[in-house]
């Protein structure tokens, strides 16, 4: 037996200590395999802790559909991926009911939107059916063929792609499922410096096999960090600076020339996405709060996507992110 007491022994970890832990394990996972994006890796573990959807919007060869992939390698549940096509038909999302002669009834095959966690490739290439179908599915957890409903999976994230220099063959996404995407993430081009690491890490999987996920989070581990995200405390204070922030989209009362620069401002559902994503934000720093950094680092993300400009603040160049990190630095936290 061991010199040691138990009074002199560690004490074990209390579980939602481990199973933060499991989660910043798969967190170095993903950044071990995605050279300077980091960012991107923390929104993606947002998503996840949220059960919200993410658009990430980039550049060809900026690893956006890496990432989800390698997302999918540490995660216990099914995934597939859809590459979106000006010619993709709902069924080819949904699934179809098919007639068994064999058997004389009809039989439900299930498609790939029946899976935990769904990469869509270029979106915005997908028709306005297609992009219909998957509203219902994003918005209400189901999808309706034939008059039957059918309940997707829990957990259940869509994870779309779509790069911004095309346009040929594309249909821009409609405001409405615009709105159902907790945040819409841009990447941008990686420094010299993160770009000769990514040289070095592609050589190395080129000549070994790329390195697995150290870690593979069980259904229960997502349900349980997810459950354990949503606990986390925001004060009345930050409530009514969340509230202060999105009505800057709204009224003169904080910003007069950057609300007049809007047309369509953000809705209450923007609200709640920045209280969501900032409470899995201050769990994934090891907080048991949200503070005013969480909601200004995310606020780009959670809310631009989420409103329009009118066509004379687009003609002088403006953009719908730029208008809302200068409205976060106009409004303060109290």
């Amino acid at each position: 037996m061991s010199g040691a007491t138990l009074a002199e022994r560690p004490a074990a970890p209390a579980p939602d200590d481990a199973l933060r832990a499991r989660i910043l394990a798969l967190r170095d996972g993903l950044e071990h395999g995605l050279i300077g994006c980091t960012g991107l890796v923390e929104r993606l573990l947002i998503g996840l802790l949220t059960g919200g959807h993410l658009l990430i919007e980039g550049a060809p060869g900026l690893a956006k559909t890496r990432a989800v992939k390698r997302l999918s390698d540490g995660l216990d549940g099914s995934f597939a991926r859809v590459q979106c096509t000006p010619d993709l038909m709902p069924a080819d999302l949904t699934g179809t009911t098919v007639w068994r002669q064999d058997a004389g009834t009809f039989e439900f095959l299930a498609g790939p939107l029946f899976h935990s966690l769904i990469l869509v490739d270029e979106v915005n290439r997908a028709p306005p059916k297609v992009q219909s179908a998957l509203l219902e599915a994003m918005a209400e957890g189901q999808i309706t063929v034939a008059g039957i409903t059918h309940p997707l999976p829990d957990p259940f994230m869509v994870v779309a792609t779509q790069n911004p220099i095309e346009h040929a063959g594309t249909f821009p996404l409609p405001e409405a499922q615009l709105d159902r995407f907790l945040l819409h993430v841009v990447v941008e081009m990686p420094d010299e410096a993160s770009e000769r690491r990514i040289l070095d890490l592609v050589e190395g999987e080129l000549n070994h096999h790329a390195e697995a996920m150290a870690v593979k989070l069980s259904v229960e581990e997502i349900r349980a960090a997810r459950a354990a995200a949503l606990d986390v405390y925001v004060s009345p204070a930050l409530k009514d600076y969340l509230v202060r922030l999105v009505a800057g989209t709204r009224t003169d009362a904080a910003a007069p020339e950057l609300r007049a620069a809007i047309e369509h401002p953000a809705s209450p559902r923007g609200t709640l996405a920045l209280m969501l994503a900032g409470k899995a934000r201050a769990y994934l720093h090891g907080r048991d709060h949200v503070i005013p950094e969480d909601v200004a680092d995310l606020a780009a993300d959670a809310l631009a996507h989420r409103i329009g400009l009118t066509w004379r603040a687009a003609a002088e160049g403006r953009t719908s992110r730029k208008i809302i990190q200068e409205l976060v630095q106009r409004v303060r936290a109290l």
